[in-house]
């Protein structure tokens, strides 16, 4: 047995396993799983093992994947892949599974309100069953709709991968709204409202529970016709006339208590983006809601918890009008940490200057510009499921999530921000043949040749004065003033030699770079550096590995100057 190869090839599973940072105890643990015999030299054991890893962790990411699937690719196999977490069976499946996303477009959608577009979407495609976009626009003044937001998140929702079997905007169905308020009031289980907001509110907090009537419900059916059409050709302002369902006046929640279906908007002064001031009357969320659901035959909603009272209220139209009430999920809030959440917020600084994808912002165009792959929020979305409790995911949990998706297929590019340039004294032409992906599958070969101008990264080229170090897959040099100076080619030298591996970009193919990082709740940190070659290759929005900084996004793509948004190490 080769103690020092035994402990060599953990420290590199380890570190290969762990963003490139072997850790003593799990190496000196696998040692001794092998090897039981040697418990009782634990501690000249863990002294070699803290040695060993030293040397691991002195290389490159790339180079310990490299010498890990050459030497023993066994390690590799062995690496556990996680089985994906999928979602629990929906409960009363009868027929049919048919879920929407009704978002409303006042806004670019977020990581926490895309959950239940993605979550309604997995359970229809689960079931086979149907997914509808409402757009759920019917409130012209205080939540009012953006016209372009209906793109932005068709948009959102298609690059997750979300597909719809129907779409439609709520303000498109303001007919049915009416005829099935008009069914409503003619039932006598609806009224016209024509007092003031002050007189409703003492009698629903203090009279009714006392039995004393409220005028305006004891309205005849044949008074509330006439006042109904009344509103509909705009002969009452805003605040004038709404139309109340009758629910039970005990209701220990005030909210709940003949809440409005239906209200009057001044849609001259508040236009809304599609139809203008065509209506003024407008239904309520919950009114318009329930009609839709119905209409559309939604089998099952899976919402928010804060739309709990929002469900109690929908019931009442259920019930007045005979219909079947759908499978109600509800789950708490999705946040992520240190980043703000709040739709109005977001729009805010959207009004003051920010895009929707501002990569500081949590905004599905936000995460995707900072280099968040669809399938990093699909999976952590599926991974939360269902829980009722308020969940918090921290963004170090969202980037490993998509370095592991990611380290599979990124390309691996060289990228330094260097103090100044270096003559490469090498006695012949030399060729780097570099993997571009862990598979080696795809390379791109550098050609240097003597006196060639390189660039270093200056954190290599100030910790490397008067050292050799090894040009990652080209040779060794010293470093010596503005030169570097050959020692020799092989790796094994290097080695020996305890040379850092470093990477470099060959000044007169280089390109320049700038690579943003954005942080939320923070200014943006520029970085200005080369690139190499490979670089022209590049398209905007593909994500690639800068070797030793970590992943980043092409936001913009030019064989003169290249802008990059930093996403994660």
């Amino acid at each position: 047995m080769d103690l020092e190869e035994t402990i060599y090839k953990y420290a590199l599973a380890n570190a290969v396993k762990h963003e490139g940072k072997a850790q003593v105890g799990p190496v000196v643990s696998k040692v001794f799983a092998e090897h039981p015999e040697l418990k009782s030299r634990a501690k000249e054991i863990v002294q070699l093992a803290n040695k060993i890893v030293q040397q691991v962790n002195s290389m490159v990411p790339e180079d310990q994947r490299r010498e890990l699937e050459k030497k023993y690719p066994e390690l590799l196999e062995e690496r556990r892949v996680e089985e994906k977490k999928t979602l629990p069976e929906l409960p009363n499946v009868k027929g049919t599974v048919v879920t929407r996303f009704a978002p409303n477009p006042d806004g670019p959608i977020h990581l926490g309100n895309a959950r239940a577009a993605v979550l309604s979407f997995e359970y229809a495609k689960m079931y086979k069953g149907k997914f509808i976009l409402r757009f759920d626009d019917t409130d012209p003044k205080i939540k009012k709709p953006l016209k372009e937001a209906y793109n932005w998140i068709e948009e959102d929702l298609a690059w997750l991968g979300i597909k719809w079997d129907y779409k439609f905007s709520a303000s498109s169905r303001m007919d049915r709204y009416y005829e099935v308020a008009k069914m409503l009031i003619e039932k006598g289980h609806a009224y016209i409202d024509t007092g003031s907001d002050k007189d409703f509110k003492k009698w629903r907090d203090n009279l009714a529970k006392k039995g004393d009537p409220y005028k305006p419900r004891n309205n005849s059916v044949e008074e509330n016709l006439e006042l109904w059409e009344k509103m509909l050709k705009g002969a009452f302002q805003e605040g004038e006339a709404v139309v109340r369902i009758k629910t039970d006046p005990n209701d220990p929640d005030p909210s709940q208590i003949d809440w409005v279906m239906l209200r009057v908007i001044n849609t001259k002064k508040n236009p809304h983006p599609i139809t203008g001031d065509k209506y003024v009357v407008w239904p309520t969320y919950n009114f318009a809601t329930a009609v839709d659901d119905h209409d559309y035959e939604i089998s099952h909603i899976l919402r928010a918890k804060e739309h709990m009272s929002n469900t109690e209220k929908q019931k009442w139209v259920y019930k007045y009008l005979g219909w079947n009430v759908p499978e109600i999920l509800q789950f708490g809030r999705l946040k992520l940490e240190g980043f703000m959440m709040s739709k109005s917020k977001i729009r805010g600084m959207m009004e003051t200057g920010s895009q929707r994808d501002d990569p500081r912002l949590p905004t599905i165009a936000g995460l995707r510009r900072r280099g968040i792959i669809p399938e990093t929020i699909r999976e952590l979305i599926i991974q939360v499921g269902l829980k009722v409790t308020d969940a918090t995911i921290s963004f170090m949990n969202v980037a490993s999530l998509n370095r592991k998706l990611l380290d599979p297929v990124a390309k691996r590019v060289m990228f330094v921000v260097p103090s100044n340039s270096l003559k490469l004294n090498i006695p012949q032409p030399m060729r780097a043949v570099i993997p571009l992906t862990p598979s080696k599958q795809e390379v791109r070969e550098i050609t240097v040749n003597p006196g060639d101008e390189i660039y270093l990264d200056e954190r290599d080229l100030k910790e490397g004065e008067g050292k050799i170090v090894r040009l990652m897959d080209l040779c060794n040099v010293k470093i010596m003033g503005n030169s570097l100076e050959y020692v020799s080619q092989d790796l094994d030298s290097a080695k020996k030699l305890g040379a850092n591996i470093v990477q470099w970009v060959k000044v007169s193919e280089s390109v320049k770079v700038r690579l943003l990082r954005a942080e939320p709740n923070s200014n943006t940190e520029v970085k200005e550096g080369y690139g190499e070659g490979y670089f022209r290759r590049l398209k905007d929005g593909d994500i690639v590995q800068l070797i030793r900084y970590g992943f980043a996004r092409v936001d913009k793509a030019d064989q003169d100057k290249y802008e990059m948004i930093f996403s994660h190490e």
